[in-house]
C-alpha cells in the first residue's frame, strides 16, 4: 500500500503495457480454532501476530500465519478477550471483559508458555473494555463509567501491576455513555504520553484526549450517529499526536450506519465526517505502515480503504473481521468471527 513514483521511459514499444501489480488482498491464514471470534489483535511484524477471543483463547504466530499456537492462559475458558497488546514475540498483555471479576489482565514473558495475573476487577460496578500502551512499560486501561466518570486503570512496569488513577481530571460522564469492547481500539495511543477514549450509547458520541497518560482529559463530540446504546465511535486510530480517525456507527445488522467514519486533524479537538464514509458500521481501524494517507477500516460486512487520510473511504474486500492492526515497520492483520484471521499481501 505504498506509493510508486515511476521514472520517465522512453523507446516503450507500442505494444508494450506497464507491468502489472496485483492489489493488495487479505490471504486468510487457517487458525483451526471455527468456533472462536477474535476480537483483539496485535501484530508485531509480517512474521508475528497474537490474536485473543472468545472461550479464553490466546492463539500467537511466528510464521507468517503458517502454523499458530494455542498460549491461552490455563482456566480462562470462560473468559471473554477483547484485547491483546503484544510487545514482540515472547512479551504480551491481555484484557479480559467483563462485569465485576470478569475483567482481568493477564501478562507473559515466555510467548505464553506462562502467564501471571496481574489484575482482577473487584468492583462490580466496573467493566474494562480496552487496554493501550505508550512503550513497554506504561500503559492504561479504561472501564465504562463508575459514579459518573470513565474509570482508568494504570500501569508503570509493563502490565505486570495496576492501580486506578483518580477521576478528578475526568470530565462526567454522559446518561448511557459506555465504551464498546468491539476491536480493542476504544483507547489509543500516540507517541509517549497521547491517549484517546472513544464512547457511544450516549445522546452524543464523543472522543476523550489526555495529553498527560490519563490524568485529565478533556472531551470532544464525534459526528458518527449515537443516541442508543448500539451507536458511537467503536474504534481509533492516530498516526501522530494530531491526524486520527474515528469509524463505528450501528452495530446491529439491520441498522444503517451514515456516517461511519469521522477524522481530525487537531488531536480530536474537533472532528469532521468523512465526505464519503464506509457504507456500513466497522468496528476497528488502522493507518499503514510508512503511510500518512493511506488506512484500513473493517467491519462484518467488508473492508474499506482510504488513501487520502480519512476523508473518502472504498470497499475493497467483502470479509467479515472485527479488528485491523498494522505493525509499526511492516505487515497489517485483521481478525473475526469463525477463527478469521489474515494478512494483508502485497
Amino acid at each position: 500500500m505504498c506509493a510508486v513514483a515511476l521514472a520517465a521511459v522512453t523507446a516503450v514499444p507500442a505494444q508494450a503495457h506497464p507491468p502489472r501489480h496485483p492489489a493488495p488482498h487479505w490471504e486468510l491464514k487457517d487458525s483451526g480454532t471455527p468456533d472462536v471470534r477474535f476480537r483483539g489483535l496485535s501484530a508485531v511484524s509480517r512474521d508475528t501476530a497474537w490474536v485473543a477471543g472468545t472461550q479464553g483463547t490466546v492463539l500467537r504466530t511466528t510464521d507468517g500465519g503458517a502454523h499458530w499456537r494455542k498460549v491461552s492462559p490455563p482456566g480462562a475458558a470462560d473468559l471473554q478477550f477483547r484485547d491483546i497488546e503484544a510487545f514482540d514475540a515472547r512479551r504480551a498483555v491481555i484484557l479480559a471483559i467483563g462485569e465485576g471479576e470478569a475483567s482481568r489482565v493477564y501478562r507473559t514473558d515466555d510467548g505464553g508458555t506462562t502467564w501471571t495475573e496481574s489484575f482482577r476487577n473487584t468492583d462490580d460496578r466496573a467493566f474494562y473494555d480496552c487496554l493501550t500502551f505508550f512503550d513497554h512499560r506504561h500503559g492504561l486501561a479504561m472501564s465504562d463509567p463508575v459514579d459518573g466518570a470513565f474509570r482508568i486503570l494504570s500501569t508503570s512496569d509493563g502490565g505486570r501491576s495496576w492501580k486506578v488513577l483518580p477521576n478528578t481530571g475526568m470530565p462526567a460522564a454522559q446518561d448511557g455513555e459506555a465504551g464498546f469492547a468491539a476491536s480493542g481500539q476504544c483507547l489509543v495511543t500516540a507517541g509517549p504520553r497521547d491517549v484517546w477514549l472513544a464512547t457511544g450509547g450516549a445522546a452524543r458520541a464523543r472522543v476523550l484526549h489526555s495529553a498527560d497518560r490519563g490524568l485529565t482529559w478533556t472531551a470532544a463530540d464525534a459526528p458518527i450517529p449515537a443516541g442508543d446504546p448500539a451507536r458511537g465511535v467503536f474504534a481509533l486510530a492516530f498516526r501522530d499526536r494530531a491526524h486520527g480517525l474515528a469509524v463505528g456507527g450501528d452495530y446491529r445488522a439491520d441498522q444503517p450506519s451514515p456516517r461511519a467514519a469521522a477524522v481530525t486533524g487537531d488531536g480530536g479537538r474537533t472532528w469532521r465526517v468523512s465526505a464519503t464514509p464506509p457504507p456500513a458500521y466497522r468496528s476497528g481501524v488502522a493507518w499503514l505502515p510508512r503511510s500518512r494517507t493511506a488506512a484500513l477500516a473493517v467491519g462484518p460486512t467488508g473492508t474499506d480503504l482510504t488513501t487520502d487520510g480519512g476523508r473518502t473511504w472504498r470497499t475493497v474486500d467483502t470479509g467479515s473481521y472485527d479488528t485491523v492492526d498494522c505493525a509499526p515497520g511492516k505487515g497489517c492483520w485483521a481478525a473475526g468471527e469463525k477463527g478469521r484471521v489474515a494478512r494483508l499481501e502485497n
